[in-house]
């Protein structure tokens, strides 16, 4: 049912825990399935002045899919843009994962929302 890539992540996953004084929270749920997702993001400065996702870490209480796909996202985005991170899209997260059961592909859009809604509070906070 779910690939070793998956199952690796959900037994070992990364970048879990809450973040002091992050630069941007997003939060995201499914009423439905009950799954939520808390993601921390701090942002710096690359070498040519660009913002970039210096640290991340995310809060996960949810099925295997969502732990997976949130921790395999934050390991996609650290270091990176926030432009790139923008770019990050549900289909790239289940392809690093090897695959996801397509009933838990809401799994990945969650990552991606809670991404997403972190930069934008960066954004909004920034503007402050």
């Amino acid at each position: 049912m779910y690939s070793k890539k998956v199952m690796e992540l959900f037994q070992h996953p990364k970048n879990m825990g809450g973040m002091k004084n992050p630069d941007g929270v997003g939060k995201i749920g499914n009423p439905i399935c009950g799954d939520v997702m808390w993601l921390y993001i701090r942002v710096g400065k690359n070498k040519q002045k660009e913002e970039i996702i210096k640290d991340i870490k995310v809060e996960t209480f949810g099925c295997v899919a969502a732990v997976s796909s949130s921790s395999i996202l934050t390991e996609m985005v650290k270091g990176k843009t926030i432009k790139y991170a923008l770019s990050i899209t549900k289909d790239q997260i289940v392809k690093k994962l090897d695959g996801l059961p397509p009933i838990k592909y809401h799994c990945s859009v969650l990552a991606v929302d809670a991404l997403r809604n972190s930069i934008e509070d960066y954004r909004k906070n920034k503007k402050r």
